[in-house]
């Protein structure tokens, strides 16, 4: 039986706490945060179990490293002694952005397994896109049961570790641009007379329907948006705003922004 041990519930660790428990049992996981009273009530709310950074390194099987990157070097610096008394095999898993899986191996002070992952907050509902890559330690054993276990956090997808910077700015980043999109169009049926809750239910499931069309029909989205865009309509009209406002080129940069910012994590 494997365990699975969180050091960091803020909102990423807690959100694959949560998917863990969807598919393990109460007694495979354990959490533990810095403020141990925020790991205690998650794992009140999930029926695991909380104990201090120490003890989750030196018995969890499987070791989220759930901090901010700036963040790692000292609590590696901290577990680094925990990790070398280990006889048993354990592997970390780092969220990260901009650590490359050496770096926390030079960190942790050994060439231990690790997973790196790039998951989003939509993986607290089952729904999340989550990059992965697998150093050269992780056995295919090893890859295969963590999947198994954590596929209550969604889709996962492998990726060479050096597009992983890459894909973080769009699955990682992309939910933040996605919920300014949907707010600005709920924000404009306000301003055409919409009640604020009718408009927001409509921005949002026409987000989640034309991304369901999308992923199910396999269709490229300019033919998906051409097919909306009546001759003379409402739609192309809309469709002209947002070309002249330079909707696109600004999505694009964002992407890039946050590309750009994840490389430089790692510097």
């Amino acid at each position: 039986m494997a365990t699975f041990g969180f050091i960091g519930t803020g909102n990423m660790g807690g959100a694959l706490a949560r998917a863990a428990c969807k598919t393990l049992a109460p007694q495979e996981v354990l959490l533990s945060n810095r403020s141990m009273e925020k790991a205690r009530a998650l794992a009140a709310e999930l029926g695991c179990r909380a104990a201090e950074s120490a003890a989750v390194a030196e018995s969890a099987d499987y070791l989220f490293l759930g901090v901010k990157p700036q963040m790692m070097a000292g609590l590696l610096a901290e577990l680094r002694p925990i990790l070398e008394c280990r006889k048993d095999g354990f592997l970390l898993v780092t969220m990260a952005a901009g650590l490359s899986i050496a770096e926390i191996q030079r960190m942790a002070g050994g060439a231990y397994p690790v997973i790196r992952i790039m998951p989003n907050t939509p993986a607290s509902i089952s729904e999340g896109m989550i990059l992965y890559a697998c150093g050269a330690e992780v056995t295919k054993a090893k890859e295969t049961e963590f999947l198994t276990s954590m596929s209550g956090a969604g889709t996962f997808s492998a990726l060479p570790e050096n597009l992983i910077d890459a894909g973080c700015s769009v699955s990682g980043c992309g939910p933040a641009f996605v919920d300014l999109f949907i707010e600005a169009l709920a924000d404009g049926g306000v301003a055409c007379g919409l009640p604020r809750a009718k408009a927001l239910e409509f921005a949002a499931q026409t987000v989640v329907g034309s991304a369901k069309l999308l992923q199910e029909t396999g269709g490229h989205p300019g033919a998906l948006k051409d097919a909306v865009c009546s001759p003379g309509g409402s739609t192309i009209q809309g469709v002209r705003a947002l070309e002249k406002a330079g909707f696109r080129s600004a999505v694009m940069e964002a992407v890039i922004a946050a590309f750009e910012k994840n490389q430089a994590l790692g510097k």
